[in-house]
This record gives C-alpha cells, sequence and structure tokens, in this order.
C-alpha cells in the first residue's frame, strides 16, 4: 500500500494538504506528524496513522517514516537550526527507505541575489534533497496571501495607512489553502520525476494595489507610503519589537522591493483546477470585509 508521511500537519499548509488528500485516499494510507500528544490521537481517532515527532528528534522522525513511500516536508520555522532540521528528515528519510520527497519550498526570481538568509535556506535545502539521490519534487510556492495583514498592520491599517520600504515591489500572492490544495493534487498523481513546480497567482500587485483594494473593499481611503528604511525601522523599534526580529522584516520586505517575489506562472491555475483567488476576494476573506 502506498503511504504518504505528511510533516507539519497541524500547520495551515499541512492541514489544507491533507483536506484535499483525504478526498481521494483512505486515511490510514495517510501518516501525519504533530508535536503534541492531544493532537496526534485528534488524528489517530479520524483514522490517521499518527505519531508525536518533531525535526530536531532523529528517532522519532524514522519511526514515523516506517513504511512510507513518500515523505512532504513541510519547510520548518525560523525559531531552531532550520538547515540542520530539514537534514534530520532528509537523512532520516533515505535510513528509513523512503523513494520519494517533496518539499515545500519558495518561488524567488534569482536566488544569488537575495537578501533574506531563510530564504536563500530554502534552496540549500533543495541542494542536500538533490545530493541524497531520492526522487524528489520542488514546490516552490509564493509568499502567502495570508500574511498581508501581518505585513501591514493589520486592520488598524485601514485607519492609519500602510508604511512599508517595499517601494513599487510587486508580489504574485497566493492563499496558503489553494498552494497546499494544488501540493496535494500534485501528489496524488504518484509522479515523482524530479520537478518543480513554481506556484503563484495569476497577476502581481503592489501595495498601492493592497491600499486601492482595501479602499475599495473598506469605503475607507486607505494609503500606503513608501518610507525609508531608517524611519521604517524606527516605527518597529517605537512598538518594542526586538532588533533580529527588525531585520528579518526589512530583509523580507527588501526582497519584495527587488520583485523577488514577482514571478507569474500557470502552474497554480493548472493543478488548482480553476483560477486562483485574486487580491480582491483574498483581501476581503482576510479582512472579513
Amino acid at each position: 500500500m502506498e503511504k504518504i508521511l505528511v510533516t507539519g500537519a497541524t500547520g495551515h499548509l499541512g492541514n489544507a494538504v491533507i483536506e484535499r488528500l483525504v478526498k481521494d485516499m483512505q486515511p490510514e494510507s495517510i501518516a501525519v506528524m504533530t508535536r503534541q500528544e492531544e493532537k496526534r490521537i485528534a488524528f489517530h481517532n479520524k483514522g490517521f496513522t499518527a505519531y508525536v515527532a518533531s525535526y530536531d528528534d532523529v528517532r522519532s522522525l524514522e519511526k514515523a517514516m516506517e513504511g512510507v513511500n513518500t515523505v512532504l516536508l513541510i519547510s520548518s520555522g525560523d525559531q531552531g537550526d532550520r538547515m540542520q532540521e530539514h537534514k534530520n528528515v532528509v537523512d532520516a528519510a533515505k535510513r528509513t527507505g523512503v523513494k520519494n520527497i517533496a518539499y515545500t519550498s519558495r518561488c524567488l526570481r534569482d536566488r544569488e541575489a537575495l537578501v533574506n538568509t531563510l530564504m536563500i535556506e530554502h534552496f540549500k535545502t533543495e541542494d542536500y534533497i538533490i545530493a541524497s539521490g531520492m526522487n524528489y519534487i520542488f514546490f516552490r510556492n509564493i509568499l502567502y496571501m495570508d500574511v498581508i495583514p501581518q505585513f501591514i498592520g493589520g486592520s488598524p491599517a485601514l485607519e492609519q495607512g500602510i508604511f512599508l520600504p517595499a517601494g513599487n515591489g510587486r508580489v504574485s500572492y497566493a492563499l496558503r489553502s489553494e498552494l497546499g490544495e494544488a501540493m496535494a493534487n500534485v501528489l496524488l498523481r504518484k509522479s515523482f520525476d524530479n520537478s518543480i513546480y513554481d506556484f503563484t497567482g495569476n497577476n502581481s500587485y503592489s501595495f498601492y494595489d493592497v491600499a486601492d483594494v482595501l479602499t475599495a473593499l473598506s469605503g475607507k481611503e486607505v494609503s500606503y507610503t513608501d518610507v525609508e528604511t531608517a524611519a521604517f525601522v524606527g516605527r518597529m523599534l517605537q512598538r518594542n519589537l526586538p532588533e533580529p526580529l527588525i531585520q528579518k522584516i526589512v530583509d523580507f520586505i527588501t526582497d519584495i522591493k527587488n520583485n523577488q517575489e514577482a514571478e507569474i506562472t500557470g502552474t497554480l491555475e493548472k493543478y488548482l483546477g480553476r483560477k486562483p483567488t485574486a487580491l480582491k476576494e483574498g483581501l476581503k476573506i482576510l479582512f472579513g470585509l
């Protein structure tokens, strides 16, 4: 029996993948990993093969991969040593005889010109997987539309406006749930031929566009101000954010300014089976407007 392990199963992306997989697969053919026992029990009660495991616990990884043909490695967060965690998953998969590995990478224009080191780690993980010799699929996902509220400061931005050092940089956002659905559709094809899928929305948008859409949806005049980086850092310091976090945010926005997130492909639409949600409808959902 073909069996797939979904890591990061309790995250938004992992959950979206599982919701689609289970429509065409029996739950017992889907193994899931979670860090918490109560969540493991919840999955188990739904018929899934569920494990308490983490990327930094090699023994737990190997146990979760027993009898598994395919592993979907959903990229780790940035709280620990992400590269080592990814290597742990790849190494455990190889040791336990896993044949195929899929990885959630990022769709970015130029690997060599990236400012954000977290994004560079995605490509280093790809390199490590290729070197492992396993069959692979890389899902290079565009920036989630879901993060726009976080980027602009949430609902207060409807009153105060958007202040970011992003210039006229554009992003071809896609909803995280639709990315997960398209990923599952690819996995269900069971064709691991060392392929790369660049998943993006069908249009790219600047923060001027975001402001215009929010103005139309809310009936309030929402402006976008392209501020200098130093002024942006000052505003973040006033909010008592730690300097390392501020630097991460600045690096992320600098890559947006440099149009690293502006690629547009038709691949997401192809594997989603419909047009991805556009900015207006997405922001309407995300802001409850």
